[in-house]
């Protein structure tokens, strides 16, 4: 098997939103380009481009003349996308109904890599079978606008932050899509709009995510 090695600046940007995970990087800080770059032993550009991603996904605001510093992103931003999510993915799996036997199949093709990633620890492929399990579904409803607002979510880089917040949950994570799959399969139209809200409402109650969503002191 082929591993591949992954982008500096993506684990620039994964080392950053582990910190903010774990606690160590705090609402305020600031985050400097070249000392990030100087730990990484690189240049600032993939830095820039790491800090440019997160602040897409509301990790980070840049002040100008001050910096770039960490969001108070938990208790809105995270909360809001899931939200968002579930119900843009509840529109789609109504539309997807009933789902076509071979997209069926993919979704089985991506549960078993995603498991097969849990098992062995790699959060950026079992995020990336996520990313690509949810888009088959949403590519089923047929309606581009639909889509790309899902798209414009940055669905994989989000699906990272919910596996490290996940922690040892990383299987039990991956083995709840397969819910979403029976019931589709089942052809129950309101069973599935349910499994898929009911599948975001499980990651926005994470307990890494409500502990840090928590008010401090």
């Amino acid at each position: 098997m082929i591993i591949k090695r992954l982008p500096l600046r993506h684990r620039i940007k994964e080392s950053i939103i582990e910190r903010i995970v774990a606690g160590d990087l705090r609402p305020g800080d600031r985050l400097v380009e070249m000392k990030i770059a100087a730990e990484f032993g690189t240049s600032q550009a993939p830095v820039r481009e790491a800090l440019r991603e997160l602040e897409a996904i509301g990790f980070l605001a840049t002040t100008p003349h001050r910096g770039t510093f960490v969001r108070d992103f938990w208790q809105q931003g995270l909360r809001e996308f899931y939200l968002v999510r579930g119900a843009l993915e509840e529109a789609a799996t109504r539309a997807a109904m009933p789902m076509a036997a071979a997209d069926l199949d993919r979704l089985e093709v991506e549960l078993k890599a995603m498991q097969a990633a849990a098992l062995r620890e790699d959060r950026d492929a079992a995020a990336t079978h996520s990313a690509t399990f949810h888009a088959i579904i949403m590519q089923a409803a047929k309606n581009e606008l639909l889509y790309s607002v899902w798209k414009s979510l940055c669905i994989e880089t989000r699906t990272t932050v919910t596996l490290l917040a996940a922690g040892d949950n990383m299987i039990e994570l991956a083995d709840s899509h397969r819910e979403l799959i029976d019931t589709i399969r089942s052809g129950d139209v309101e069973a599935a709009c349910r499994a898929a809200r009911g599948h975001q409402d499980v990651f926005e109650h994470l307990p890494a995510l409500e502990a840090a969503a928590a008010p401090s002191g």
